[in-house]
């Protein structure tokens, strides 16, 4: 199946999850914009810390260089990576990046890029990726470096690029009350 036939079939959209707290700030965010997708379209959530998920390990100038198509859940994570339409980074700002959880599934992509016969990259080429991130603090400039980390992955993955929802919420519960993150999140999907 071609990226052009796996997009055109309805969407499916993959929210990784990269909280450390169950449903908090950002989750609530990331479930309040979805209320606005079709109900033809998929929706799977994933909690990155669910998984068991290896610290990555960089093989390329070691041996061969040739990496093992991954295995366990991390084999049902990568299928649903290939599977989805549209990857949502669902992850609050920790230290102005991408919380543990997030940054390690990336640093997988690196190891998928060379698994023989798999052609990861070729794969994820036409798949929308979007983030949906709560800061702690009102200034949104603070968001920007995590941002900025994913659109410049979806650039080396020729993937389009979608944009970042930033919400503000300090305590549990906080985002449902920043009035502008809930106005854009209406309609950051459409």
């Amino acid at each position: 199946m071609t990226n052009t036939q796996t997009l055109s079939n309805p969407r499916r959209f993959l929210f990784l999850l990269a909280s450390s707290r169950a449903q908090g700030n950002t989750e609530q965010l990331a479930r309040y914009a979805a209320l606005s997708l079709p109900a033809e379209v998929e929706q799977v959530w994933i909690n990155l810390y669910d998984i068991a998920m290896p610290d990555f390990s960089d093989l390329r100038h070691e041996g061969d260089g040739i990496y093992s198509a991954p295995q366990g859940a991390l084999a049902e994570l990568f299928d649903a990576t290939l599977a989805a339409t549209d990857l949502v980074f669902v992850t609050p700002l920790y230290w102005y990046s991408l919380p543990t959880a997030a940054k390690r599934y990336l640093d997988h992509w690196s190891g998928w890029m060379r698994v023989p016969g798999v052609n990861f990259k070729e794969k994820m080429r036409g798949r929308r990726l979007w983030n949906i991130t709560v800061t702690a603090d009102p200034d949104q400039r603070y968001a920007q470096a995590l941002i900025e980390s994913l659109r410049m992955t979806a650039d080396y993955m020729e993937m389009p690029w979608k944009g970042g929802l930033i919400g503000y919420g300090n305590r549990p519960g906080e985002v449902m009350q920043d009035e502008r993150a809930l106005a854009r999140a209406t309609d950051y999907f459409v």
